[in-house]
């Protein structure tokens, strides 16, 4: 059973990974009812939340039913970092969880995000302070390193668990490299088993399938993955996942059908929580994902992405299954 504070898993916890402009409710909930068992806020900059930001404050909305949550902040200054954490504390999440992780350049080149790997005592110091600000558990995604030559992970978990830190997800890949390469998952299982380390430890980075997940979980000893990226445009992945591990069988993949449901699901969802105009606008960078790889959808697509009237989206999802279908068949057989 993995514990932090007050939040137990008593099966093996998948958690979906704050992800700018993709991790809001809408989303969440999509994942939540398709079996991601921890959530995540997208990014919140603590610059942002001091001043009262609309944007900032506007991902400070959870709701019961995507619980447990965790918000995460980002920011290179400590005192706005312990500010912005009590009024993430406010909100009433699970978890406060801090991003020394971002490896964007507008993040990390002024020092936040992954930027602070480059000052592992400023890390901990900042850990520390918000860890004394707040009641609720602290938690820590982070990077192996700024690059190769700067790769002390263990160094920093340790530091990290020293000031109070109750979980930390460790992604497998430097600052330097992006989302390119390989995640290293031999790192993070370094840390995992050292016997100086006890808080849980999650691996992120790379799983894309209900196999990866089964073999690195076994492979590395991790207490958790957190899935980013596979997520977009697949949901359905979190119950793959746990339906693998139960049975050692593959789920078949979402029918049509449900990838249309899940998609007016998600639609309905961000215009409730966005508006209108917002939340059409704003969904539009997920068609292209719910419906990858069905030959000759783009016309159908150019509807979804330029319509303004949430009717008019409704009908033309409605439209996708009985117009596609065959089609679609055809293309996940060949995957098979």
């Amino acid at each position: 059973m993995v514990k932090i504070g007050e939040v137990e898993f008593k099966e093996f916890p998948l958690l979906l990974a704050p992800m700018e402009d993709v991790s809001d409710p809408p989303f969440r909930a999509v994942c939540k009812k398709n079996g991601a068992d921890m959530m995540y806020t997208e990014f919140i900059s603590a610059e942002g939340l001091i001043r009262d930001a609309a944007k900032s404050r506007q991902k400070l909305d959870i709701y019961d039913e995507e619980r447990p949550i965790g918000i995460q902040i980002f920011g290179d200054k400590i005192e706005s970092m312990r500010e912005a954490a009590a009024i993430a504390e406010q909100a009433g999440p699970e978890l406060i969880d801090i991003n020394y992780g971002c490896p964007v350049k507008k993040v990390a080149c002024k020092g936040a995000g992954a930027g602070i790997l480059l000052d592992i005592p400023k890390m901990q110091e900042m850990t520390a302070e918000i860890v004394k600000q707040v009641k609720l558990p602290v938690t820590v995604k982070t990077r192996l390193g700024w690059d190769n030559d700067t790769i002390r992970i263990q160094e920093v978990a340790k530091r990290l668990q020293d000031v109070g830190t109750q979980a930390l997800t460790i992604h497998g890949r430097t600052r330097q490299q992006m989302y390119k390469g390989v995640a290293d998952w031999t790192k993070i299982a370094e840390v995992k088993n050292d016997p100086e380390i006890h808080m849980p430890i999650f691996g992120n980075g790379d799983i894309d399938s209900p196999q990866k997940a089964v073999e690195y979980k076994e492979k590395y000893g991790v207490d958790g993955i957190m899935i980013g990226r596979a997520a977009i445009g697949y949901p359905w992945i979190f119950r793959e996942i746990k339906h693998f591990m139960k049975t050692g069988e593959l789920l078949a993949p979402p029918t049509l059908a449900e990838r249309v449901q899940t998609t007016k699901e998600h639609l309905q969802y961000s215009l409730d929580w966005k508006g209108e105009r917002l939340g059409i606008v704003e969904m539009r960078r997920h068609y292209t994902n719910y419906f990858r790889g069905i030959p000759n959808f783009k016309p159908t697509r150019m509807k979804l992405v330029t319509s303004l009237d949430p009717a008019e989206l409704m009908d033309t999802l409605d439209g996708i299954t009985e117009e596609f279908g065959d089609a679609y068949l055809e293309s996940i057989s060949g995957q098979s």
